[in-house]
């Protein structure tokens, strides 16, 4: 027997959504659902369904994989390669015993009971909830399988009522001039001890002055700037859906491009380092100064906010940022000085040392 459930969405209206689920000795053996607007378009697919279902081999008929191999045949279908996150979350869970069980007995109880098994930060645990809800998504329309959309949205409700998942935590610590003072003293002294060290001076004031990622600054290349638009294309830049292929055409402020000139000219990376040594070399640093809880990440944010106490419109920071949208800038228009052009790096001694020093 069918059910008809109303569910009020987000735009407020309803939607209805029709549950077929067939049972055998008291286990569900297939499970299926579709969202109709009208309820009466619900009640007209699910007695369908039903009808369908109760002919004899109907359910034989119907391919019934292990998590595990939809997992696997997403993968190998889907055009776009996964970014390193993605990849990982999905091998994961193909690990799990919940990628041992076939479609049809996977409920809300079952992914209840994996999420609670994952020993990961709620923000976590939501991201692999997000990344295994692409595969559900996909199973039934595109293959036939019998994974259930509504047992999904179900666990989805159940574990933000358990405040089991939760969104990332918005970040906004940025460097103070102190910081940063401190910061490039103590690089300087590496350079001169070391020369062949990484120019963390420049790259520091580049990820400020640019709003690029490390990840990002370690990957361009002199193929990309093209320098009398000031423009600088980021391959394969991160966002909240696919990051491969995501190749965005960024624009240059005036003091990224003249730390772009400190470097020696190149075919390949103008920033030829490895990312995670600069991030690592960050982190040691800020270790060793006693300056707490600052990433290299937050230059970013710095570089960000920057732009909006200059008095710089949405569309024109985004154009530097690459973000596209005006939801993922607004945290960052919540500053003392917005729209009073303070410009925090103003005349700054370092910026200033840097290009007088380094010469091409």
């Amino acid at each position: 027997m069918g059910t008809i459930i109303p569910r009020k969405r987000k735009d407020g209206s309803i939607g209805y959504t029709a549950l077929v689920r067939i049972k055998k000795a008291g286990k569900v053996v297939h499970s299926e659902s579709e969202t109709f607007d009208r309820e009466q378009a619900a009640k007209i697919w699910m007695k369908g369904r039903e009808a369908e279902l109760a002919k004899p081999g109907a359910l034989t008929k119907v391919p019934d994989p292990t998590l595990s191999e939809v997992i696997d045949q997403y993968n190998r279908e889907k055009q776009k390669t996964h970014g390193k996150t993605k990849t990982q979350v999905l091998n994961t869970i193909k690990e799990a015993a919940l990628a041992k069980k076939r479609c049809s007995e996977i409920g809300s109880p079952e992914l209840v009971a994996f999420a609670q098994s994952l020993k990961v930060q709620p923000q976590t645990r939501g991201n692999y909830m997000s990344h295994l809800g692409a595969i559900f998504t996909v199973a039934r329309p595109a293959w036939g399988y019998p994974l259930d959309t509504q047992a999904m949205e179900d666990a989805q409700i159940v574990l933000k009522k358990l405040g089991l998942v939760s969104k990332s935590k918005e970040r906004t610590r940025r460097p103070t001039l102190d910081e940063l003072n401190q910061l490039m003293t103590h690089y300087e002294v590496v350079s001169l001890k070391r020369p062949a060290s990484l120019p963390m001076q420049r790259l520091i004031l580049f990820a400020i002055f640019s709003t690029r990622r490390q990840e990002e600054i370690c990957r361009v290349t002199s193929a990309d700037l093209e320098r009398p638009a000031m423009q600088l294309v980021v391959r394969d830049m991160k966002n909240p859906g696919e990051k491969i292929g995501n190749d965005v055409r960024t624009t240059l402020t005036p003091e990224a491009l003249q730390l772009i000139d400190t470097q020696p000219e190149t075919t390949g990376c103008i920033w030829p380092y490895n990312a995670e040594s600069v991030s690592t070399s960050f982190t040691r640093a800020c270790a060793l100064l006693g300056i707490d809880d600052l990433h290299f990440h937050d230059l970013r944010h710095d570089g960000i906010s920057r732009l909006f106490e200059l008095g710089w419109t949405i569309p024109q920071v985004a154009a530097v940022s690459g973000h596209r949208s005006w939801q993922s800038l607004k945290r960052y228009t919540h500053l003392q000085h917005t729209g009073d052009r303070f410009d925090k790096y103003q005349d700054y001694p370092w910026l200033e040392r840097v290009l007088r020093v380094v010469t091409k």
